[in-house]
This record gives structure tokens, C-alpha cells and sequence, in this order.
């Protein structure tokens, strides 16, 4: 028997998208006339359009039995399409595919559900739709059961059930087909860590003590480097490269993140809302200069400059700031500012948010960022990971830093702290007073 389980030559995968020539607004009566003659001459009045999109592009590449792949890109590139040719949810439009074994996915919180079913009715359909025969989910009942932690719900129709019991239910009937090929599509958007820690140990457990081929889709780069040994990079449809995880995960960041210190818009494309209007995100020193590298012993400022178009509204600024490994390291939100927990008046607003000194390690860091107001439920604008910073320790300062003389800091953060001398051999030591 071949070891090869996944063997892609070629794939491509074309839709095809209509486009529909805008037209002024019209009266009634024009909408008439114009009705009345398309009846006639329909051909000569279609203005729209078509044009096809390429989602997949030249795609070859094998997978072995027992491998856990990680499949990484930003939206858009062509990952979750390449996990439905791969299930057969969709037919590729060139190039051969050749499968292995028998193949369970979970592509979308609650496929194959039935939303009047209960959930013990939905773990026999969802069984039956990845092809568990009725004695095989009888048999993975109680396990399934277990590890979706829904049982106090079973008798419970699905459609009362949050979309983290969803996922548990869903993701623990795929897990447990005894199938040669798992592939998951961020199983980890939904859910609290606990069950996101159980995931990837039973993903682990599949792969590494059972012996079956999993393929994972995740922004979440940690996560993917704690799973997968190797890793398939997708960018416009293409494989843009494919290789050990953590090479392919630091080409990764470190090209998806360069040189993103500053973002800008013109007005009528500013990011927001009727209230408000985003015109610059910006990565800047000390100085008010915008930089995109940082030694450790710099502070960081995240600038933001927004117009705001309406009176009487109270707008927050705010970020969450991610390393290199896709891990959320804090968030910081303007509400701690007193001016900012008013009423703003229209005009133009310049917000600096500062990260001090000696607190971030050396590592590639991005952003998402947001004007909202969450006690009322309004997000303005969120853009994620538009906008990146790196720190690096070219160790040519000659002050105090936290490294020391130690060669590298392991961590997120490597904060200068002080560190006292209390008492040597019993007796009190005042290095301080």
C-alpha cells in the first residue's frame, strides 16, 4: 500500500462572476418604458457582464498517511476551496486528484445538521452523511457523546444550541470516524480554549497515535505549529510555498508583515461609518515618525487619525496586538482616557496609544484595529492585520536591558523588572535605600 493518501496534479478551479452595469436611479415611468422595451430588444439592453475567476491555479502536491498539514494564506487565497475539491464538496475544473481512503470534513459550524433534529438524531445523520454505517456510530456513541461535552443537550432540537455546541457536536462525529483523512477548517473560531485545547489534542491524537492523515486550515499560527509538521502556503490560488511548518510560517510573516507600519486613505475609501471615518493607522516613534523596526529599549506608538462626521457620538480607539505565531499578546482600548468617554463633536482626531520600554521581545507583531463604542454595540470599522511592526535587538545599546548577557529571551514579552537584593547570608542588604 503507498503511503501517499493525497495526490494533487494540476488542480484548478474556475467560477464564473457576473457583473451588472450600475445605471442611474429612475422614475417609475422610466422603469415602464424601459421594461416595455427590453421585452423587444433584450439582447441589444443586457449590460451585464461575465468573467472568470481563478480560485485555484496549478496546484501539485502530495500528502502522506499519518502527516498533519497546515494550510495557511490570507482570505481569500483559495484555502477553503482547496478543502472542498479535496472532500468532493466540489469538482475541480482541471487537473487530477487521487484519494486515499475514505475522507471526513468539517468545513462549516453545523453541516449536516438538521435544525429540528435532535442532537442525538443529528449524530446519527451527520454519522450517516460522512459514511458511518449505523453500527460504527453506535459504536463512537458514548465517546462522542463525551468529548462534545453536550449531553445534558442531547434531546435538545440543534437549533437551540449555541454556535460553540455546534462546533463540539460537529467536530467531535468527524473526529471520531475511523476515517483515513480528516480535514478541518478553522475549528477554532468558535468555542472557549478549553475545547480549542481538546481539539488539537484529538487532532494531534489522530494524526500522530492513529496514524491518519489530517489537514488544517487556521489563521491561528501557534496552533498550527503545535500540529502540523509540514505546511502548504496558498496566495491568489497558487502555492506560493510548501515545506516545514515553522520555515514556511516565518517566510510567512515575515513577508505578509514588512513595511506595513503605515496605512492611509482619502475619505470617499476611508474604512468606518456615517458617524466616522478612518484616514490613517500608523506604527511611530517617539518622535512622531513612522518606523516600522523597533529595538526593545524604544516605546511604540499606534497612532490613529479619524474624522469624526456626527455629533453626540462616543467613539473608542482601539487594537489587539498579535505575535509572529498568531497569539493574542494584550488589548488596549482609548476608554481608559477620561476625554475619551465624551461625546465627541465633528472635526478631526489624532489618538496615540504608546507600548512602553523594555516589554515586547524581539518577534514581528500585527494588529487589528477598530473604532466602536461597545457599550452600545456599535464597531465603526475593524480591519485586521492591516497594519505590522518588528522589534529587534541589533545589541549595540550600551544601557540596561532585560537580555543581560544572555544570548536570546524565550517569551512574548521581556519586561525590565527590578530586582532587589534583600539579604545575603541572613543578614539584610539596603542595595536600594
Amino acid at each position: 500500500m503507498s503511503d501517499i493518501v493525497i495526490k494533487a496534479e494540476g488542480i484548478g478551479k474556475k467560477y464564473t462572476i457576473s457583473h451588472q452595469t450600475k445605471e442611474r436611479y429612475a422614475t417609475f415611468r422610466e422603469s415602464l418604458i424601459r421594461s416595455a422595451k427590453g421585452m423587444v430588444n433584450w439582447k441589444k439592453n443586457n449590460s451585464s457582464s461575465t468573467e472568470d475567476f481563478w480560485a485555484l491555479s496549478d496546484l501539485s502536491f502530495e500528502i502522506k498517511r499519518g502527516e498533519a498539514v497546515g494550510v495557511i494564506g490570507r482570505n481569500g487565497a483559495g484555502k477553503s476551496t482547496l478543502l472542498k475539491v479535496i472532500s468532493r464538496i466540489t469538482e475541480p475544473t482541471k487537473g487530477r486528484l487521487e484519494l486515499e481512503g475514505r475522507v471526513a470534513s468539517l468545513l462549516e459550524v453545523g453541516t449536516g445538521f438538521h435544525p429540528e433534529l435532535t442532537g442525538r438524531e443529528n449524530i446519527f445523520l451527520n454519522g450517516a452523511i460522512l459514511g458511518m454505517s449505523q453500527w460504527e456510530i453506535k459504536k463512537n456513541f458514548d465517546e462522542i457523546v463525551e468529548f462534545s461535552g453536550v449531553s445534558r443537550f442531547l434531546d435538545t432540537p440543534v437549533k437551540r444550541y449555541s454556535s460553540g455546541m455546534y462546533m463540539r457536536l460537529a467536530f467531535s462525529v468527524a473526529a471520531h470516524l475511523e476515517s483515513e483523512i480528516l480535514i478541518i477548517d478553522e475549528v477554532l473560531a468558535v468555542g472557549d480554549a478549553d475545547f480549542q485545547k481538546k481539539c488539537l489534542a484529538k487532532m494531534e491524537d489522530v494524526s500522530r497515535g492513529e496514524g491518519r492523515t489530517v489537514l488544517f486550515v487556521s489563521h491561528n499560527m501557534s496552533a498550527i505549529q503545535g500540529l502540523c509538521q509540514s505546511c502548504i502556503w496558498l496566495d491568489s490560488g497558487r502555492i506560493h510555498q510548501m515545506g516545514n511548518t515553522h520555515d514556511v510560517i516565518q517566510d510567512y510573516q515575515n513577508i505578509g508583515t514588512r513595511a506595513l507600519h503605515t496605512k492611509e486613505w482619502q475619505l470617499d475609501r476611508a474604512p468606518g461609518s456615517n458617524v466616522v471615518r478612518l484616514l490613517k493607522i500608523a506604527i511611530i516613534d517617539q518622535n512622531l515618525n513612522a518606523k516600522y523596526t523597533f529595538e526593545p529599549v524604544e516605546k511604540i506608538g499606534i497612532l490613529f487619525e479619524y474624522l469624526v462626521l456626527e455629533n453626540g457620538h462616543t467613539i473608542w480607539s482601539g487594537f489587539n496586538l498579535y505575535d509572529a505565531e498568531g497569539r493574542n499578546v494584550f488589548d488596549s482600548h482609548s476608554v481608559t482616557l477620561e476625554y475619551y468617554k465624551k461625546p465627541h463633536m465633528t472635526g478631526m482626531y489624532q489618538v496615540v496609544a504608546w507600548i512602553p520600554a523594555h516589554l515586547l521581545n524581539e518577534g514581528f507583531y500585527s494588529l487589528n484595529v477598530g473604532l466602536f463604542n461597545l457599550l452600545k454595540g456599535e464597531i465603526h470599522c475593524l480591519l485586521k492585520n492591516e497594519i505590522a511592526f518588528s522589534v529587534a535587538d541589533n545589541l549595540s545599546y550600551e544601557g540596561v536591558t532585560a537580555r543581560g548577557d544572555l544570548v536570546n529571551n524565550s517569551g512574548i514579552v521581556r519586561p525590565l523588572l527590578q530586582w532587589e537584593v534583600l539579604s545575603v547570608n541572613n543578614k539584610v542588604v539596603l542595595l536600594n535605600k
